[in-house]
């Protein structure tokens, strides 16, 4: 019996041992301030250094010391996330079932009917009468529609407000009727200021560019696989005309044809531009449809084309292209000589990325559509040449008055009045 106790005591002093070994080791400096390493290691860590912010005021086109042309004001890139939503606020209370399931409760959930859509391949552009910038998306299947002044966003949507297949392009008339080209669907679609479908064309190919000519209602659409260029009564809708020869699979070069052609813009004039993208041209006609005169060469230089897309014409009668080869935007007169360029190749603010669609509104807002590697459109502000000029006197009297002042004598200095000895 002694034996047992014996041996029952000595398991109790090693287990005292243990737990004591064990307390010690707990409490040794090491463990103790085990934490105090680990926070340390984790308030060393720096925090991550800011990108330097662009200076927006030195985007413009040229550079000093001329006189600026372009200036970049905006740029868009879809709906706003709101991550204080009002309906986070205003949600309904969790089920027992959902709290029990760990889902969300229905106004929690994210639904593609909710979820604030971006950019990710805008191409054709418009303005409509009250400066709201229409943007066609043939990734997203939408037409954006957003407020340039508060960045609001409006859609028109595939499976909720219309049904699209490959829209391209976008039209808006004085009337704000929208017209919408389909690539996959052989149509324009027409919609009226309430965004509701209410006509159409159909029997096309391949309709990609838009464009209206509002003083003789007309419209103009580009059906690209046909190498035409189509015309339209833009009220009623019935064909007119049709500029370029059909049939011949993009190998015509003559005057007056095609190959691929991707958009049109027209002039205060009702002459209509057209590029010619396989040609590496632009061509123009007058409101007739009657060709005129046609400009480009092909090369990889600012100055020639690559890939010809988007064309604008300006207030003062500029023509603007994009060339998404190239990655810029150039302007040209009538007769193809260049007068400028915007942007280079790249991401930053002012650089273009596969750039396709370019608009010009009534206030000279430029407005430039990118694709790649994610979408957006580039906002800028046209000087025109009366005010380019109104700069150059500007510059040229301020540079009179700095050289007046530079050469203006400098008056001696006034010696210091010496007051007469008093004598004693």
């Amino acid at each position: 019996m002694c034996k047992l106790c014996a041996k029952t005591t000595s398991v109790r002093m090693a287990a005292v041992l243990l737990l004591f070994a064990w307390g010690l080791t707990l409490a040794s400096p090491v463990a103790l301030h085990a934490g105090d390493k680990k926070k340390k290691v984790t308030a060393s860590v720096k925090p991550a250094k800011k990108k330097p912010q662009q200076d927006l005021s030195k985007l413009v086109w040229p550079e000093p010391p001329n006189i600026p042309r372009v200036r970049y004001t905006s740029y868009f890139a879809g709906m706003k996330f709101d991550k204080d939503a009002d309906t986070q606020s205003k949600k309904s209370k969790q089920t027992w079932m959902d709290r029990l399931a760990g889902t969300q409760s229905q106004d929690e959930k994210v639904t593609r009917k909710n979820f604030p859509f971006q950019l990710l391949g805008p191409f054709g552009m418009s303005v409509d009468s009250k400066g709201r910038l229409y943007v066609a998306d043939q990734k997203v299947g939408a037409v954006f529609i957003f407020n340039t002044e508060t960045k609001e966003t409006e859609m028109i949507r595939n499976g909720f407000e219309a049904h699209f297949g490959m829209i391209n392009s976008v039209a808006v008339d004085d009337n704000d009727r929208i017209f919408v080209s389909d690539g996959k669907l052989g149509k324009v679609l027409v919609f009226n200021a309430k965004h509701q479908v209410e006509d159409q064309i159909k029997d096309l190919v391949d309709p990609v560019g838009l464009a209206i000519d509002k003083e003789n209602r007309l419209l103009y659409v580009v059906d690209t696989q046909q190498d035409q260029v189509l015309v339209y009564d833009a009220d009623s809708l019935k064909p007119i005309r049709k500029i370029g020869t059909t049939g011949k699979k993009h190998t015509l070069t003559t005057p007056g044809d095609f190959a691929l052609p991707t958009d049109v813009a027209v002039d205060k004039d009702g002459n209509v531009y057209v590029t010619d993208t396989l040609n590496w041209r632009v061509e123009i006609f007058d409101a007739e449809g009657k060709f005129i005169s046609q400009f480009g060469r092909h090369c990889d230089a600012i100055g020639c084309f690559k890939r010809p897309k988007g064309i604008a014409v300006d207030s003062d009668g500029h023509i603007w292209v994009v060339d998404t080869g190239l990655g810029l935007v150039q302007a040209y007169d009538r007769d193809g000589a260049l007068l400028a360029y915007v942007g280079s190749p790249g991401r930053l603010l002012g650089q273009f990325t596969d750039p396709m669609g370019i608009a010009i509104d009534q206030n000279n807002r430029m407005f430039v559509s990118e694709q790649y590697p994610w979408g957006r459109v580039q906002e800028f502000r046209y000087i025109t040449d009366a005010e380019a000029e109104q700069l150059k006197k500007e510059k040229a009297a301020s540079h009179q008055t700095t050289q007046a002042e530079a050469t203006k004598p400098v008056a001696p200095p006034q010696a210091a009045a010496v007051s007469p000895e008093v004598k004693k």
